[in-house]
């Protein structure tokens, strides 16, 4: 009986399998399967978009790699409870306060190698001072920010946050869950007190700012800034700037002080087995035109003084070391020490 046309194309498949090798037909699958993966995290909004669209597919090419970003926060808890032989990141992309409590742990490394990442030979100070774990490869600045339709000018000092003025429409952050909120601790002691861990000088002037609205995060507060429900009240520069030409009544405030320093902070677990291709993701992520990129689309300060950006950026960011110099970094090792303290404190004034 003759076969089947179905029956005739199976045989000939099988045929060509053995004469072949199965591997040969799998290969495609395998190529893929071979190819390196990049754990990271980051975060979503515009930097994920432009990660995800532009950034992230650029290193995929060059490097013929995958990357895998996990952008679903906390991002700590995950490390912790991976094996540290094969952790669940690679590269940890964090704010500094989260890269401390990783480093004290023993999560990641508390430095990167300058002859692995020779971008790093290009950096501000701040990016690699003795206050950073890994590298910060941008920073925003944490001032004041503003309403302009309110009646309110000429502001300059932290110390007008507390003018009695501003009572009910000042804006803030809950303490226990915000970076900002932390810093702004810190930046009380100094302005009222001794230093940065007078923390009975921050305690007594955090309670002499109620009323105040709390958010748990800066797009909230870029909310309560739209609507005119916050006049005056911390936030970080890019907060404000992304609004940049949408005709909103708001402006952004450095304080004659100084600004505290929000760093985005790159660290390498020591678990990693694509140290590698890791050190290579922190290199490309300092390259000028990568910062660029990057600044000119979510407003962050780049770290790589090599850095050109177009006009309307180069004249709202830190770019020149005397607009760095303006810049503060807090103690995160000494605060992290702390939190649990000031948490449970700060929580009792903002209760009252």
């Amino acid at each position: 009986m003759p076969l089947s046309p179905k029956a005739l194309n199976r045989r000939r498949f099988l045929a060509l399998s053995a004469s072949v090798g199965i591997g040969a037909l799998a290969a495609p699958h395998l190529a893929r399967a071979e190819e390196p993966v990049l754990n990271v995290t980051g975060w979503g909004g515009k930097w994920g978009d432009i990660m995800s669209s532009d950034i992230g597919p650029a290193f995929e090419k060059e490097f013929k790699c995958k990357l895998k970003t996990d952008t679903a926060l906390p991002f700590l808890p995950k490390l912790q409870a991976s094996s540290r032989s094969a952790p669940i990141y690679d590269v940890l992309h964090t704010n500094s306060n989260e890269q401390w409590a990783a480093v004290e742990m023993g999560l990641v490394e508390p430095k990167v190698d300058p002859r692995l990442v020779p971008n790093l030979a290009d950096v501000y100070p701040y990016a690699v001072s003795d206050k950073i774990v890994g590298v910060s490869i941008f920073t925003s600045a944490i001032g004041l920010g503003m309403r302009t339709d309110k009646g309110y000018a000429g502001i300059t000092s932290w110390k007008e946050l507390w003018d009695a003025k501003y009572n009910g429409v000042r804006g803030g952050y809950v303490i226990p869950v915000n970076s900002l909120g932390q810093a702004f601790v810190m930046m009380c002691g100094t302005l009222f007190g001794k230093g940065e861990s007078d923390l009975d000088a921050a305690y007594a002037a955090l309670e002499k700012l109620k009323p105040i609205k709390l958010v748990d995060f800066t797009g909230a507060m870029e909310k309560l800034f739209l609507s005119g429900e916050v006049c005056l009240g911390v936030i970080h520069d890019s907060g404000i700037y992304r609004y940049e030409g949408q005709n909103q009544p708001i402006d952004f405030v450095t304080p004659a002080e100084g600004v505290l320093s929000l760093e985005q902070v790159l660290t390498i677990t020591p678990g990693s087995k694509v140290k590698e291709l890791a050190n290579a993701y922190v290199n490309y992520m300092l390259r000028p035109e990568v910062q660029k990129r990057l600044a000119e689309t979510v407003w962050y300060s780049p770290a790589n003084k090599k850095v050109k950006l177009d006009a309307k950026y180069d004249a709202k960011l830190l770019t020149t070391p005397e607009k760095v110099s303006k810049l503060i970094q807090v103690d995160w090792k000494w605060y992290n020490a702390q939190k649990d303290e000031i948490d449970q404190r700060v929580n009792r004034i903002f209760r009252a």
